[in-house]
C-alpha cells in the first residue's frame, strides 16, 4: 500500500491541527454572513482543544473585502463552557467582512506550567530550566522586540542561567508578570490552525442603531372645518412643518405610511366599518387608483417635487425618510386591470382579498408571486430605484412573511448591491421560523414580539433570547406601538405605562421607534380589538401637539431626554453586552449595558399601577469598565447562582437612593474581592447622584420616577 503523503492526509480530514469547532457567529451553516454596524463590538467564540495536556490559545482576525485583516483580538476561556473561547471583533466601516478563528499551542504558556510543576517535584530540573532559556531566546530573536519588553526578556532569562538560588527560586525570578503580559500581548505561538471563514455583513450604523417616528403625512397639518365637518388634508408641506418637533425630540428616522393614490372600491371608513363616505380618505395602504399605483403620489399630499422638498427639509434636520412598501394594492389599482395573473383568481372569476382571520381587508388585493414570479420582480425593482432616486434610503416593508422568502433574498440583495447604504425594515408579526428567516434572508431589521412582553419574567426570557441566540441575524426594532397595536397594558396603564415602554424600549434595544399620539398617551381602544378607536388608518386626526407639551400632558421632555442619553451613552448602541442583575420585586426589572468604559444601569418598575419598594442586588464586576479586546466577557450568572451567592451573603451591604447606609447593612457581600466596593450612580433621567454598593434599596413610584438609568461611575 502507498503512504499518504501529509498533503492528502491533511486534506482527507475535517479537523486542523487544533481542533476549532462550533465556531460563531456562523449563520446557518455559513449560509448567511451575520449582521453588524461600525464600532459595534461582535461577539466571536469558538469551542477550541488539543489532546494532551498543552496550553491552549485563540485570537480572532476580522479581514475585509480585500483580505486584509483590520483587527485582531486575543479570545479567552470563559467558564460558560468548557473549551469554549470567547472575545470581539469590531469593524470600523461598512463592507463585507470574514472573520477567521485562530487556535494555536501556547509555547510559553505550555512550558511555564510544565517548568512550575516539574521543578517543585525535583523532576527534569535542568531540563525545564534550559528550555525556558531556548524559549525566551527564539522569541527574542524572532519578534526583536525593543525597551521595556527586551529588557524584561533578556532579565528573564539570566534569571533562569543564574547559579545564584535553588532552581525553583529562579525560575519564579523568572516568571514575572511583566514577563508574562508579554507573552499576553504577543503569545509565542506554534500549530497555528484556521477555522473556516464566517461572513459578516457590515451594514451602515443607521441598520442596527436608530430611533424612528412615524407620522400620517394627510394629518400633519390636517383640518376641520367648523361649519361644515369637512377635512382638508395636510400635504407634504404641513407635514414637513412637524419634522423639527419629531427632530427636536431626537429622532433618526421619519417613517411615512404609503403616500400612493388610495383605491374607492370597497374603501373603509371610520373604524375599519365596510362603509365610507365620500370624505373619507380611506386607508393609505389599499394602495392605487385612477391616478396611479406604487410609482405615484397621492394627490392631496402634493407633487414629486414637493416629496423631494420634504425629504431634503428632514435632511436638513438630519432625519431620514423612511417610506412603506407595501407590496398590494387595492381593486382599483392600475396592476389589477393590466397584470391579473399577479393575483389569486377564485373559482367564480373573482380576484380574493386578503385576508388574516378574523381580520379582513375587502379593500385591498394580495399579490400571488407563484403566476409571474420573473415580472413581479422586475416591478418591485422598479418601484424601489424610483423611490431610491427620490432620496429614500429605508424602506419599511408591509407584511413581509406573505411574500416568498427567495423574494426578499433576491430584491435586497439585488439592490444593496446598487445601493448598498439602503435598509429594509420586516414588518412581520408572525411564527418565530418565518420571522427568523427574514432576518436571514437580508433584511436590516425586524418588528419584534417586545410589545407583547410586559412582566419582568416575559421581557428577561425575550431580551436573553434576542442578546444571545439570534442577535448574529437578527435586530430587533422595539416599537412601542403601531397603528395596528394598542396593548392592554397602554389601555389600562395610564401615563405610567407609556413612560416604563418607552424607558425600557430605548434602553434595551439598539433601535426602538414610536408612532404619533404615543407622546399624548392615546389610549382608548376600539372595543374588542387591541387598536386604537377612530384609528387614523382611516381617517384624519388632528393633534394639539403643543398644547398638550404647554399643559405638562405630553411625554415630549422624557422621550428627548432618552434619545439623547442613547446618543451619548455607546453602551446603549449594542444588544449582546446585557446582563442581568436581582431584585427580590418581581415587577422590579434590573439590566446593564457595558461598552469599554460607558457602563449604564437600569432599574425600572414594570409595574403601572403600583409603587415598588425592594433590595436590589448588583454584580460589581459586570458594572466595571473593560477593554472588550484584552479581558474577557463574565459569566452571566443564572437565577440559581444569584440565589446561591445571595444564601452565602454575610449581613449585605445596603444603600438607600441618597447613599446612607440601611439599618443592620454593616458586612460585606461574600463575592469575589472584584464585586466589592461602591461606585457613582448617576440618574440620567433627574440628574441626581447617589453612591451605591452591591446591595441597594429602591422604591420606584411609576407616576413619578418609574426607573433609574444610572450611569455607573468608578
Amino acid at each position: 500500500m502507498p503512504k499518504v503523503g501529509i498533503m492528502d492526509d491533511m486534506a482527507s480530514t475535517h479537523f486542523s491541527r487544533i481542533p476549532i469547532v462550533d465556531p460563531r457567529p456562523l449563520v446557518e451553516g455559513g449560509a448567511f454572513p451575520a449582521k453588524a454596524i461600525p464600532g459595534e463590538h461582535v461577539p466571536v467564540s469558538a469551542l477550541v482543544f488539543k489532546e494532551g495536556h498543552d496550553v491552549i490559545g485563540a485570537n480572532a482576525l476580522l479581514l475585509d473585502d480585500t483580505g486584509r485583516i483590520v483587527h485582531r483580538s486575543l479570545l479567552f476561556n470563559t467558564p460558560e463552557e468548557v473549551d469554549r473561547y470567547s472575545g470581539f471583533v469590531t469593524p470600523l466601516r461598512p463592507g463585507a467582512h470574514t472573520i477567521v478563528i485562530e487556535g494555536w499551542l501556547d509555547d510559553f504558556a505550555t512550558w511555564a506550567h510544565r517548568a512550575e510543576v516539574k521543578i517543585a517535584a525535583d523532576t527534569d530540573v535542568e531540563l525545564m530550566l534550559a528550555e525556558g532559556v531556548e524559549l525566551l531566546g527564539r522569541y527574542l530573536a524572532d519578534t526583536k522586540p525593543a525597551g521595556e519588553a527586551k529588557t524584561i526578556l533578556t532579565d528573564s532569562i539570566a534569571a533562569l542561567e543564574s547559579s545564584e538560588g535553588t532552581p525553583l527560586e529562579r525560575l519564579h525570578a523568572a516568571l514575572t508578570p511583566e514577563l508574562r503580559a508579554v507573552f499576553t500581548r504577543n503569545p509565542a505561538r506554534s500549530l497555528v490552525s484556521a477555522s473556516q471563514p464566517l461572513a459578516l455583513d457590515v451594514q451602515r450604523t443607521a441598520a442596527g442603531f436608530a430611533a424612528w417616528y412615524e407620522f400620517f403625512p394627510r394629518s400633519e397639518g390636517a383640518h376641520r372645518d367648523p361649519e361644515t365637518g369637512e377635512w382638508t388634508s395636510g400635504t407634504f408641506g404641513t407635514a414637513a412643518e412637524s419634522l423639527t418637533r419629531v427632530a427636536d425630540m431626537g429622532f433618526d428616522v421619519i417613517y411615512l405610511p404609503p403616500i400612493h393614490p388610495i383605491g374607492r372600491t370597497n374603501r373603509k371608513g371610520p373604524n375599519n366599518t365596510l362603509t365610507a363616505g365620500p370624505a373619507d380618505p380611506g386607508s393609505p395602504w389599499a394602495v392605487g387608483a385612477a391616478e396611479g399605483g406604487h410609482d405615484a403620489i397621492h394627490p392631496d399630499l402634493g407633487t414629486f417635487e414637493d416629496f423631494d422638498a420634504f425629504v431634503t427639509r428632514a435632511q436638513e434636520l438630519g432625519l431620514e425618510v423612511a417610506l412603506d412598501l407595501a407590496l398590494q394594492a387595492s381593486p382599483d389599482h392600475p396592476w389589477a386591470k393590466d397584470h391579473p395573473e399577479w393575483f389569486t383568481t377564485q373559482l367564480d372569476g373573482t380576484i380574493a382579498y386578503a385576508e388574516n382571520p378574523p381580520k379582513k381587508y375587502q379593500d385591498i388585493y394580495p399579490i400571488n408571486f407563484d403566476n409571474d414570479y420573473k415580472g413581479l420582480r422586475k416591478e418591485v425593482l422598479r418601484i424601489c430605484r424610483l423611490w431610491i432616486e427620490h432620496g429614500v434610503r429605508i424602506f419599511r416593508v408591509d407584511n413581509p412573511h406573505t411574500k416568498p422568502l427567495r423574494f426578499w433574498e433576491w430584491l435586497i440583495a439585488k439592490i444593496n448591491a446598487e445601493y448598498p447604504d439602503v435598509v429594509f425594515l420586516a414588518e412581520a408579526f408572525t411564527r418565530p421560523a418565518m420571522m427568523q428567516s427574514l432576518a436571514k434572508a437580508g433584511f436590516h431589521q425586524s418588528y419584534s414580539y417586545f410589545t407583547w412582553r410586559n412582566t419582568k419574567e416575559e421581557i428577561t426570557e425575550y431580551l436573553t433570547e434576542l442578546s444571545i441566540e439570534s442577535h448574529a441575524y437578527l435586530r430587533p426594532n422595539f416599537f412601542v406601538n403601531t397603528p395596528d397595536i394598542l396593548t392592554e397594558y397602554l389601555q389600562f396603564g395610564g401615563p405610567a405605562a407609556f413612560r416604563i415602554r418607552a424607558i425600557l424600549a430605548a434602553t434595551s434595544a439598539p433601535l426602538w421607534g414610536m408612532y404619533a399620539g404615543y407622546e399624548l398617551c392615546e389610549h382608548v381602544a376600539r372595543p374588542g380589538a387591541e387598536e386604537y378607536i377612530d384609528n387614523e388608518k382611516y381617517e384624519y386626526k388632528d393633534r394639539d401637539f403643543a398644547g398638550e407639551l404647554a399643559a405638562g400632558r405630553s411625554l415630549q421632555p422624557l422621550i428627548t431626554r432618552l434619545n439623547e442619553i442613547r446618543r451619548s451613552h455607546p453602551a446603549l448602541s449594542e444588544i449582546t453586552n446585557l446582563t442581568f442583575h436581582e431584585a427580590l420585586d418581581d415587577s422590579v426589572l434590573v439590566f446593564s449595558k457595558r461598552k469599554d468604559d460607558d457602563v449604564v444601569l437600569v432599574v425600572l418598575n414594570v409595574d403601572p399601577h403600583g409603587t415598588r419598594e425592594t433590595m436590589v442586588h448588583l454584580d460589581l464586576a459586570a458594572l466595571r469598565p473593560f477593554d472588550a479586546h484584552t479581558r474577557p466577557r463574565p459569566e452571566r450568572p443564572t437565577a440559581a447562582q444569584c440565589a446561591a451567592a445571595e444564601e452565602a451573603a454575610e449581613a449585605p451591604c445596603a444603600f438607600a437612593p441618597d447613599g446612607t447606609r440601611l439599618p443592620g447593612a454593616s458586612g460585606k457581600h461574600a463575592d469575589a474581592p472584584e464585586a466589592h466596593g461602591t461606585f457613582r450612580a448617576h440618574d440620567l433621567l433627574t440628574g441626581e447622584e447617589w453612591e451605591w454598593g452591591a446591595e441597594n434599596y429602591v422604591r420606584l413610584d411609576p407616576r413619578e420616577r418609574p426607573a433609574h438609568v444610572f450611569h455607573v461611575r468608578w
